[in-house]
């Protein structure tokens, strides 16, 4: 099948797009109001975008409270949803609207960041601790703002549980991660492979490089 999804039905049941591309981790974002009410939602439209420096992205259908705190205070915290937390993961997406503490509400234990005010998930085997870049909005090619905005973050802190790391690397089937396959399908890290990246072929030598080796002789 083909579909502009632009401006054509797609003639199925539920709409595919979420489920083509698959599967997408999951951004638990904890983020502090100027009130000082702690939120905590998770995103499915969620990525690191750079390893060095580090800064990923979460976005937003609407402005909800997490964009709206990022913005408002300039600071975030990513916690990595694991399987073991999938109830939790879930109950903090309910909309209990801005003056609600999630963490509060579910019976959430939360731990202290060391270099941002909204602290982290204390049960969560990986955090980072985020200052908000910048938010892109996106509009449509033919001109129609999007609902969806995208919120970028530098990484200035990371935690990882000691018990996650074996011989130097984080053992992701000890967390299992939770990853969104769209619909309301989810899936946990539990197998991982491994794949050697093939030798980089030697660069060809230029005619430059020639005449500097025979004068180099």
């Amino acid at each position: 099948m083909y579909y502009d999804p632009r401006r054509d039905p797609h003639g199925l049941k539920h709409n595919p797009m979420t489920a083509l591309v698959a599967p997408r981790p999951i951004g638990w974002i904890s983020t502090v109001s100027r009130a000082g009410v702690v939120n905590l939602a998770p995103y499915s439209f969620f990525n690191l975008v750079s390893g060095g420096p580090p800064f990923v992205m979460f976005s937003s259908k609407t402005r909800k409270d997490s964009q709206r705190n990022a913005e408002e205070t300039g600071e975030f915290v990513y916690n990595m949803a694991t399987y073991e937390l999938r109830d939790a993961v879930n109950l903090s997406s309910t909309e209990w609207g801005p003056g609600i503490s999630e963490p509060e509400r579910i019976g959430l234990e939360m731990a202290r960041c060391r270099e941002v005010k909204p602290p982290r998930v204390a049960r969560s085997p990986v955090a980072l601790e985020c200052r908000h870049f910048k938010t892109v909005e996106l509009v449509s090619s033919d001109g129609t703002r999007n609902q969806s905005s995208v919120v970028i973050g530098e990484v200035v802190g990371i935690h990882i549980d000691d018990s996650a790391i074996v011989n130097g690397h984080v053992e992701l089937t000890r967390v299992q991660p939770l990853a969104r396959l769209g619909y309301m399908d989810y899936c946990a890290v539990n197998e991982v492979f491994a794949i050697d990246r093939p030798d980089k072929p030697a660069p060809e030598a230029s005619a430059e490089d020639a005449v500097l080796a025979r004068a180099w002789r």
